[in-house]
């Protein structure tokens, strides 16, 4: 990720903020811009051609701000990405804005992954445990890997728990070659 993405994501995150936006409506209205760029390649070739100016760009964006009907906040984003020719990083930017906004209302991401297939009441109790670890809500996404033998590994962050049967086999070859 280049370091301007966080930048932007976290001064989006700012304005959304400050103008007290509702936040599952500019993520509609972000979603459907990018589904826009996503569907149009005659778009993005507009949007990334050198020789087309900024400020014909910028008229594009707004012919789409009424049909798409953006706040004028969400066109302010994307027009200071196209004007500062990063609009190919439009996809980069939301997503880092999504974890931001997760971040500030307390909302952890965390990844667990299994030696197999956990039901519903499992995952519940995992996810207790997991929202204690975090000390907040948890979003988590689940992941299989047979090679971990059994337990369960949670990545928080840069943070991991590794209560996964390899894991303790490794960290006891450690300790026997110590």
């Amino acid at each position: 990720m280049a370091a301007f993405v966080s930048r932007y994501a976290r001064a989006f995150a700012d304005v959304v903020a400050e103008f007290h936006l509702d936040a599952a409506s500019v993520d509609k209205q972000l979603g459907d811009f990018l589904a826009s760029w996503d569907g149009s390649p005659e778009l993005r070739e507009v949007f990334g051609d050198p020789s087309v100016p900024a400020t014909q760009k910028i008229a594009v964006l707004d012919q789409m701000k009424a049909k798409l009907k953006l706040a004028p906040q969400v066109r302010n984003l994307l027009a200071v990405l196209t004007d500062h020719d990063r609009i190919g990083a439009v996809h980069e930017v939301v997503e880092e804005y999504h974890k931001e906004l997760q971040s500030r209302l307390g909302i952890h991401q965390a990844e667990v992954i299994t030696a197999r297939e956990l039901n519903e009441a499992d995952k519940s109790s995992l996810l207790a445990h997991v929202a204690e670890l975090a000390k907040g809500q948890v979003n988590a996404t689940f992941k299989l890997d047979p090679s971990i033998l059994g337990g369960v590994v949670v990545r928080i962050g840069s943070t991991v728990y590794d209560g996964s049967v390899l894991g303790r086999v490794e960290r006891l070859k450690e300790e026997l070659e110590r």
